[in-house]
């Protein structure tokens, strides 16, 4: 594993981000694990996720891409910071994008979108947090695509939970069913699978936060859950 993916896993757990123990996630479902992005807090945080962003991004798709999109709300800083780290750590400027909940009527920036507006020929990568069963995407896709005549170049998240998708299929992740239905690749920073293998019966911050009670709750959800 990448040396940047083992330093994400162990900044989630540090920054309070991702914990492990006995949630109810929206959905209903029961889960030895939580993720919220919402914690990043700092400024500190916010410089070192940014960083984390851009170094998968670049691993993943070059430099071939003009702008970052983020949907509203958590998008919003995650475009910005990344695309501020990846001009410090690679040296081109990449422009932010984000939608607006409701649309603005009045002054020079109205519309549907904040910061950069896109033209035809951009190429753009989506950013999101985490995407548990892909339906953020039925609303986001058609605007960034109605916004110019763009190439979506791809979708990078922070988290891959390998659970699987709105259609059911135990084969095909949630990130999986959204480069089949909207034709673009996606990605992840770190997978699940990564952070278990990562963390299981290691210190981090003095602790094991993924001990064989946690494994195994884990490992049972995915038995439910999970793509197989």
């Amino acid at each position: 594993m990448e040396q940047y993916k083992q330093e994400f896993i162990e900044f989630m757990v540090e920054s309070d981000v991702l914990k492990f123990g006995d949630f109810t996630l929206k959905s209903g479902r029961k889960s030895p694990f939580f993720m919220n992005a919402g914690a990043y807090v700092t400024g500190s945080q916010l410089s070192r996720l940014g960083e984390y962003y851009a170094k998968a991004i670049h691993a993943s798709y070059g430099d071939d891409f003009d702008v970052l999109f983020g949907p509203a709300y958590k998008g919003i800083p995650l475009a910005v910071v990344t695309a501020e780290a990846y001009s410090r750590l690679y040296g081109k400027e990449i422009k932010y994008c984000c939608d607006r909940k409701e649309e603005k009527d009045h002054g020079a920036d109205k519309g549907g979108l904040l910061g950069y507006k896109p033209v035809d020929g951009d190429r753009v990568v989506m950013i999101e947090d985490v995407t548990t069963s892909g339906k953020s995407m039925e609303e986001t896709v058609p605007k960034v695509r109605a916004a110019a005549n763009v190439t979506i170049v791809g979708l990078m998240v922070s988290l891959n939970r390998q659970e699987v998708g709105l259609s059911g299929d135990v084969s095909k992740t949630a990130l999986d069913e959204v480069a089949e239905t909207y034709g673009f690749p996606t990605n992840a920073i770190v997978s699940m699978a990564e952070v278990t293998e990562h963390l299981y019966n290691r210190e981090c911050q003095g602790r094991v936060v993924i001990n064989d009670t946690i494994k195994t709750a884990i490992d049972e959800y995915y038995k439910q859950y999970g793509c197989k």
